[in-house]
């Protein structure tokens, strides 16, 4: 099967970058796939799972012999990434990101565009796990889930497609979005569910511990997810975030006034309205 591109190279290869490089592996999308960190470790682990067909810790050599780049490192760093990929890819170079919020990024990029040589267009996989590294990767993570891609105004449309093509290529179902509509649906989606879950775990009493079970886990999962990295989302997509807990924050309230007047009828018909509102979204 002829590959749709001959090489991509892959900045960062954690739980997503090894993703994506197993995906292109598995589907023959990709005649090479490259990764690129700054541990040779990290690296190493990543291609003994068959993630990659090489390494380097050489950002600029790697990228400039790449078709794609993809980075997926913490969103604090991309930006700064881009600026490097940009300045040593050849001209014309598709490449996309894997960041969890997309505002600063790709506002970032747009501010030198008429400048650039490569043709970024920002995008999430919303997928993933509390598990960070490429030990967790799988080839189909992004089979059957959302990856949303953002475009800004001045992006040409065919560069959209072609990027939206490559992560519906890996199995992901994509939308288009601008980069803060983007922002503003996460924090409801992604960022204020993880503050959530972090204070949920948070609150519950040592002794308790023993005593959890599926409800407390499956609730404070994600809480386990990085924190560093959550950390670098949250304070970056800050204002949608706190906006999406005051929301948050009301529906509590009304549930708290319920308990406290021992309102049994309006209680109930709360519960029952988030019942209905999660049943839609399905399994």
């Amino acid at each position: 099967m002829k590959p749709h591109w001959p090489t991509v190279a892959i900045v960062g290869v954690g739980l997503i970058g090894g993703s994506i490089g197993l995906a292109l592996k598995s589907r023959r999308l990709a005649g090479r796939v490259i990764g690129i960190g700054r541990r040779a470790a990290s690296l190493a682990e990543a291609k003994r799972r068959n993630c990659l067909d090489e390494t380097s810790l050489d950002l600029a050599t790697a990228v400039s012999e790449a078709d794609v780049v993809v980075v997926a490192t913490g969103v604090a760093s991309i930006p700064a990434l881009l600026e490097r990929v940009d300045a040593a890819i050849r001209p014309g170079t598709l490449i996309t990101d894997a960041g969890s919020t997309k505002n600063t990024i790709v506002s970032a990029w747009e501010k030198g565009r008429r400048l650039r040589r490569g043709r970024f267009v920002g995008a999430h996989p919303i997928t993933g796990s509390h598990r960070s590294s490429a030990a967790a990767a799988v080839g189909d993570l992004f089979t059957g889930r959302v990856t949303i891609v953002t475009p800004a105004k001045k992006t040409p449309a065919t560069d959209a497609d072609e990027v939206g093509d490559f992560w519906s290529a890996l199995g992901a179902t994509v939308y288009l979005m601008p980069p803060r509509d983007h922002d503003q649906t996460l924090a409801s989606t992604s960022h204020a569910p993880h503050l959530l879950a972090a204070a949920i775990a948070a609150a519950t009493p040592a002794e308790a511990r023993q005593f959890t079970a599926g409800g407390w886990r499956d609730t404070t999962r994600i809480a386990a997810g990085d924190p560093e990295l959550w950390a670098d989302i949250l304070l970056d997509n800050a204002a949608f975030v706190a906006k999406a807990l005051v929301r948050i924050a009301r529906h509590t309230e009304k549930l708290l006034s319920a308990i406290a007047a021992e309102d049994r009828q309006k209680l109930t018909e709360l519960l029952k309205r988030a019942k209905e509102d999660r049943d839609a979204v399905g399994s």
